[in-house]
């Protein structure tokens, strides 16, 4: 299934400027960041598990914001796409 996820990370001190740079290397572990704090995830359902658990273990539920946004299998006629960043086929090879 396909979960967008976004993000918006309290960065005024060095704790939140890390606390970002650990979500977003989390983020990437598991999808393709579309924009700054915006990444597209292909996950099965244990994926999806591990990676909320995960992310929720990072934030400050104080000051940060977590989204998941749950697109489901049959995404592709739900995504439009506009302007300069070419888009991607989140189910196509992915070289590394």
């Amino acid at each position: 299934m396909l979960v967008l996820i976004t993000y918006d990370v309290n960065t005024e001190d060095a704790e939140g400027r890390k606390r970002l740079r650990k979500v977003a290397k989390k983020c990437v572990d598991f999808g393709q960041r579309v924009q700054n704090s915006v990444f597209e995830c292909n996950l099965d359902p244990g994926q999806y598990i591990l990676l909320k658990h995960s992310l929720l273990g990072l934030i400050n539920l104080n000051k940060d914001s977590l989204r998941f946004y749950n697109l489901g299998n049959n995404y592709h006629e739900k995504i439009v796409h506009y302007g300069t960043k070419e888009t991607y086929d989140a189910e196509g090879l992915l070289m590394v």
